[in-house]
């Protein structure tokens, strides 16, 4: 698990209306202290969030505009900056081994870049969130 890595999760989510369980993709950004990663969701929904500039902090929903990544992401994507916990890496690890969560692509690094320079700026990046992020900047640059 490298930052910039994008991941479908096959089985994040229930769906409310259906109880169908749903995929959703998400990026790595920064270990933590702890080995952990700090990661945002993916979304294709613009809901009032900005194309330009792509770094976006206001409400309703704080983003970051990727464009079309490319496959498999083959319509316009955010990175949503929202609150969003780290991610456990030997849950990950165990999930990536039994073939549920699977590596799709990888930003640019000068994408990458833009993005952890974007998301420590977010509101809802927590300080320890902010630190790995900056860390990750760091090397980097």
């Amino acid at each position: 698990m490298d930052a910039g890595d994008i991941y479908r999760h096959d089985r994040f989510y229930r769906d409310p209306e259906f109880g169908a369980i749903l995929a959703k993709y998400l990026i790595l950004l920064a270990p933590n202290r702890s080995g952990d990663w700090v990661a945002r969701l993916l979304t294709s929904r613009e809901n009032f969030r900005p194309r330009n500039p792509p770094c976006f902090h206001g409400d309703p929903y704080p983003g970051y505009f990727l464009g079309v990544p490319g496959e498999p992401l083959l319509v316009d994507t955010w990175v949503d900056l929202r609150a969003f916990a780290d991610l456990d890496s030997d849950d990950a690890s165990e999930l990536i081994a039994r073939g549920i969560m699977n590596r799709v692509a990888r930003l640019p690094i000068a994408v990458l870049i833009e993005v952890l320079d974007c998301t420590a700026g977010a509101a809802d990046t927590t300080v320890e969130q902010e630190c790995a992020l900056r860390d990750q900047l760091a090397r980097h640059r």
